[in-house]
């Protein structure tokens, strides 16, 4: 296949590079497009129609890239955006396209790794607020005992690199504490936010060896190759040439540079601004 015809990945900001690098590992052959709307991050606590018009602009920008296919690795603009975009934007930009979130997948899932049947979610305020892992918890384990907690703080604190730090601990550790005192019998919490797992170490250390911290990235790998596999006419579209571009609404330098740090190895991007 010569036609270019990647997979297009999108966050807000550099949280979805943790999903694309689960992702390219599980499906290396394939052609990906990553993009980060940096310039207009954070979206968690931007409301429903601002991140839906800024969602629908880059998977319009992703499709005229040519990728038939987009992922949103971003929780938040799954929550607030995907559902209008698939119902209401796709069949006017392309029967043939197809747009997945990150929710789903990881809702499908969890259910089979709690025992107690108690699960935290940690996400971004707009996912909290937007009940979209209730919703969905609903459908797939409805046994399940959910509890949230929102973490405005941990976005600014990753992508500054202030996790480290005295003051960043402190917030990760009122955060994790605040979610668990709100049900003590929580056995797994879902860090439903993809920048979470560059704190995952941190957050079972606070949370204690008993508690199960998921991230999304391998669940999202793994439902994505079972999706292809389930959809040969969508996987026949996508070429496979192993190539990867990245594009950003930030300069390419500052992205670059702050990419490296979440992929551990350097990067050269392409500016894309609305």
């Amino acid at each position: 296949m010569n036609k270019r015809a990647p997979i297009g990945i999108f966050d807000s900001g550099y949280g979805g590079l943790t999903v694309f690098e689960e992702v390219q590992n599980a499906l290396p052959e394939y052609d990906y497009l990553y993009f980060g709307d940096n310039a207009r991050a954070p979206y968690g606590n931007r409301s429903f129609d601002v991140v839906y018009e800024f969602t629908l602009e880059a998977v319009k920008f992703l499709f005229d890239q040519g990728c038939p296919l987009v992922v949103l690795a971003c929780n938040t603009a799954s929550a607030k955006a995907l559902r209008t975009i698939q119902q209401n934007d796709l069949p006017k930009l392309g029967q043939d396209k197809r747009v997945l979130g990150v929710i789903r997948p990881s809702t499908e899932e969890i259910g089979s790794l709690s025992k107690s049947r108690h699960v935290g979610v940690l996400g971004t305020s707009g996912t909290v607020q937007s009940q979209s892992y209730l919703i969905e918890l609903k459908k797939f384990a409805p046994d399940i005992h959910v509890s949230q907690h929102a973490c405005p703080m941990w976005v600014p604190l990753i992508e500054n690199e202030k996790h480290h730090h005295t003051a960043g601990v402190q917030f990760i550790e009122e955060d994790v504490q605040a979610l668990l005192k709100k049900d003590p019998l929580i056995d797994t919490i879902i860090l439903a936010c993809t920048h979470y797992p560059v704190i995952k170490e941190k957050i079972r250390q606070i949370a204690g060896k008993h508690i199960n911290v998921v991230s999304q990235g391998p669940i999202v790998a793994d439902k994505l190759e079972q999706y292809l596999r389930a959809h040969p006419e969508m996987d026949e579209k996508l070429s496979k040439n192993a190539q990867r571009e990245f594009y950003s609404s930030e300069s390419s330098e500052v992205f670059d540079e702050k990419a490296a740090r979440f992929l551990g190895y350097p990067i050269q991007s392409k500016h894309h601004s609305f």
